[in-house]
């Protein structure tokens, strides 16, 4: 297997449940070309970037929560993990592992695409659902307006609500929402830490 190949991401589902005819609407793991499963356990990591300290969290094979720096560590741990119970110290799973490298490299200027990276949306009211698949088509170095977004949901007066799902983004960078912006070239908001700050940051990244 080649460098390129072993470098290859793509979402695999397990053949031995195939056989047994089940349905299964989940990837089971990251393929990272080493032809292994891992353990489907749940967990959280924070990690270093070029913005600061980020933090992921998973289980059962879905990433559940990503958090851009707050404050400092401790506060960006907080907010990640919030009122659930994510064990500590669990081991990082290679298809976590393969996420965070992207996502900083991705904050370091190299861009990466995230359309393959299985996220735990499942629990989500359905219009949220469809704000965060929607904005996943906006592609880096690119802006959509929030009527913009509205519109290509098939909702064109939904232009608010859609700001303020983008606004309960649980998976920053993932899911886009730094390229959605306000009308007539304004940057429109920002939920997390730093604010328009931020979203200014996480633009340019993708502009270098």
């Amino acid at each position: 297997m080649d460098r390129q190949d072993a470098d290859q991401v793509s979402l695999e589902i397990d053949p031995r449940k195939e056989a047994e005819g089940q349905d299964i609407d989940l990837p089971l793991r990251y393929n990272e070309g080493k032809g292994r499963e891992e353990h489907l356990e749940a967990g959280y990591a924070l990690f270093e970037t070029a913005l600061g300290p980020c933090g992921i969290a998973w289980r059962s094979a879905k990433i559940a929560r990503i958090r851009l720096p707050e404050a400092n560590e401790e506060e960006t741990r907080a907010h990640l993990l919030g009122n659930s119970d994510f064990p500590e110290n669990a081991p990082l799973p290679g298809w976590v592992k393969k996420i965070i490298e992207k996502m900083t490299n991705h904050l370091e200027g190299k861009t990466q695409d995230f359309s393959l990276v299985p996220l735990e949306m499942d629990q989500l009211p359905d219009f949220r659902r469809k704000v965060y698949e929607t904005a996943l088509s906006i592609k880096p170095g690119k802006t959509a307006t929030y009527g913009e977004l509205a519109e290509m949901m098939g909702h064109p007066r939904a232009a608010r609500a859609v700001g303020h799902a983008l606004g309960k983004n649980p998976f920053p960078i993932v899911v886009p929402c730094h390229r959605v912006v306000a009308k007539g070239g304004k940057p429109g908001g920002f939920s997390a830490y730093g604010g328009l700050e931020t979203k200014a940051k996480l633009l340019d990244a993708e502009k270098k």
